[in-house]
């Protein structure tokens, strides 16, 4: 099995006639003529993509990847009941090189590729779950195989033995299909699973509680895997496979129903890493279902404000242009190849910019779809602000490094949320200010999973507590922890945006009566925070905490008696520190081994009382640059701030007298 075809090699594999124009969106198409995911024709327009400076780090990276390397680890390395690292590495190296092979007809890409699809047929499972302890379900290796491995039955076809590229249908249609299809039926009839586990012959030593992964997983990125893979398998095998439209039917269903986990808005609730994954597979499905079979679903999901989503969750900051508003288990951008595919679909130049501009193009797919022929808009104002559908509050002075951003975690649980409700992160000048810390633990015995928890975030602690959450012994699913925006607005000098998270502390706590945040930024660089905590009985101190981003060893923090100021390498930030009673600033680190990093953060403790407000104001400037005057003042329940920034001067007053308070900006 998998000697190369002894015919020459062919420069591109002929993949049928050139693709008709899309229809307007839930209207039938023509089947495309040729392959599953692009033709021949098309490939002129991709090579013209390479040469784009946001697509070539990704061929780069490609056309120099280490081949022998790759070689000697599928001969000697990859063991085949290590799925969760060796098999995705040779997943990666089937899909890479199969792609490379296909734009360039370079026969030592063809040869690895060869000899990854043989390892892949070599696995006697293609995942590492089980139902019922004996059937295979298919959460990731499952479907990422079947996807790459129905890539590379197309994409090195004439180099393929006829008895390999029958034995990929085959094992496509025996490994794959049925783990995919197995997985999403479980979750549209939880009650009918017979028990989800790990496989005890595969070496993953993380073991969770999977009782009700059926009903947790179903509002996750690990049904879009799965909807893609078996979509896919489907259109590939369609003909040839008695199940195959049945396949079809079932990835089509389970994309529908996914599709409510975006809101009208195109928000997702799993935050920016997981969206462009969880959006580049479904995308996948609604390709090929219309490339294979005329049928156009690209209505499931609002695409345009989808990107739209990711354009503003994005926050480029020197040295990492890649960074984002990293709610939940975020800390990059990632693949933004959805906005290439929205880009060209419904004609939207926004989404050109953003597939041009935002996060990276790191797969085939981001080549496969992406046209640098179309135009692009860079957006403006009217993108600045924005309280999505899942109560996440986004306000920026612009898009590029030095511009301001301030944003507020209210919303609802979800999965690979952490306890952040009413956390905030603050950046301006290219550097962040307020921080979330990057890369928290999935399993709960890591030490680093207690950058999940709201002490680990610029939020607030009750008595040193934070909010509900849960213990990790399921995962990384959804708590009950509920947090609501009550006020909001923004223009293009401020955003004031108010949230109560009362609920969610008071799962902790009974005796919690209120917590709220409101946030004022006055753009581009200073941000006054007020907390209001009440309780009905049993006084506490309340802690308003701020994290300092130290990722690279280069944040620090001191405090004084009446403020606390951030330095990072660009930006120095003071902020000043008030309070309707005694207030102790202090900095500390999280109590983790050094090995695993230093986070350092400052804290405004108000003394234990039942009722607190805690009211800080922070000016960010350039490190070289002048700090702009900035003083506060208090008249009962009324603060008012005055702030001097070259000879411009701001007063922005806040009453509290109401629960929500009353904001006025001049």
């Amino acid at each position: 099995m998998g000697a190369i075809a002894a015919t020459a090699l062919p420069l591109i594999p002929a993949f049928g006639k050139a693709p008709q124009a899309a229809p307007e969106a839930g209207h039938a198409a023509p089947p495309q003529a040729g392959g599953l995911f692009f033709d021949e024709t098309d490939i002129p327009r991709m090579r013209k993509a390479l040469a784009h400076p946001h697509v070539v780090p990704y061929w780069e990276s490609i056309t120099g990847a280490d081949l022998a390397a790759d070689t000697n680890f599928i001969r000697s390395e990859a063991k085949l009941n290590n799925h969760s690292k060796d098999m995705l590495r040779v997943r990666q190296i089937l899909e890479r090189t199969s792609f490379a092979y296909a734009l360039t007809g370079d026969a030592r890409q063809c040869e690895l590729a060869v000899r990854a699809v043989d390892k892949i047929l070599e696995y006697p499972k293609w995942d590492y779950f089980l139902e019922g302890g004996e059937d295979v379900i298919g959460l990731q290796r499952a479907p990422e195989a079947t996807i790459a491995m129905s890539c590379a039955r197309e994409w090195l076809d004439r180099a393929l033995t006829k008895e390999t590229a029958a034995e990929i249908e085959r094992q496509i249609g025996e490994k794959g299909a049925p783990a995919c299809f197995r997985t999403l039926y479980g979750m549209k009839y939880p009650d009918r699973v017979r028990g989800w586990s790990f496989d005890n012959e595969d070496d993953y030593p993380f073991h969770v509680d999977q009782r009700r992964w059926p009903l947790i997983l179903n509002s996750t990125n690990l049904k879009a895997i799965p909807i893609a893979g078996l979509g896919i398998a489907g259109c590939l095998l369609r003909g040839k496979h008695p199940q195959a439209e049945k396949w079809i039917d079932m990835a089509e269903q389970s994309a529908r129903a996914f599709a409510v986990m975006y809101g009208l808005d195109g928000a997702y609730d799993e935050g920016v890493g997981y969206w462009g994954y969880t959006s580049t597979h479904l995308t996948l499905l609604v390709e090929v279902l219309r490339r294979s079979l005329g049928r156009d679903i690209s209505g499931i999901i609002n695409y345009p404000g989808t990107v739209r989503y990711g354009l503003r969750m994005s926050m480029a900051v020197a040295g990492r242009p890649n960074d984002c508003v990293n709610f939940s288990d975020a800390w990059a951008m990632g693949d933004i190849s959805v906005a290439a595919w929205t880009a060209g679909r419904f004609k939207d130049p926004v989404a050109q910019y953003v597939a041009t501009h935002v996060g990276e193009l790191k797969s085939p797919w981001s080549v496969i779809w992406f046209d640098p022929a179309l135009p692009e808009q860079k957006p403006g104002p009217e993108l600045y602000d924005v309280r999505f559908s899942n109560d996440w509050v986004v306000s920026r002075s612009g898009w590029d490094e030095a511009d301001g951003v301030a944003a507020l975690r209210s919303g609802g649980p979800a999965n690979h949320e952490h306890a952040d409700r009413n956390s905030v992160i603050f950046k301006a000048h290219g550097e962040r200010i307020y921080h979330d810390p990057y890369h928290a633990a999935y399993p709960n015995t890591d030490p680093l999973w207690v950058l999940r928890l709201t002490k680990s975030h610029s939020a607030v602690l009750i008595g040193g507590k934070g909010h509900q959450y849960h213990d990790g012994h399921e995962g990384t699913n959804a708590s009950f922890a509920e947090s609501h925006v009550v006020g909001y607005r923004g223009d293009a000098r401020s955003a004031v945006v108010t949230s109560d998270a009362t609920a969610a502390y008071r799962l902790v706590n009974q005796d919690v009566a209120l917590v709220q945040r409101t946030l004022v930024f006055l753009k581009p660089d200073i941000l006054a925070v007020i907390d209001r905590v009440r309780l009905s009985r049993n006084p506490l101190p309340v802690q308003a905490r701020f994290q300092i981003d130290n990722s690279d060893g280069k944040g620090s923090v001191s405090a004084d008696a009446g403020s606390f100021t951030v330095r990072r390498p660009l930006v120095t930030a003071r902020t000043l520190v008030f309070s309707k009673a005694d207030v102790v600033i202090k900095t500390g680190t999280l109590d983790l081994p050094a090995d695993k990093g230093i986070f350092p953060y400052a804290e405004a403790e108000s003394a234990s009382a039942l009722d607190h407000l805690i009211l800080t104001v922070c000016e960010a400037h350039a490190a070289d640059g002048k700090a702009p005057s900035l003083r506060a003042a208090r008249d009962g329940d009324v603060w008012r701030i005055d702030a001097d920034r070259n000879g411009t001067r701001v007063v922005i007053t806040i009453d509290t007298r109401t629960d929500i308070p009353a904001v006025t900006i001049g």
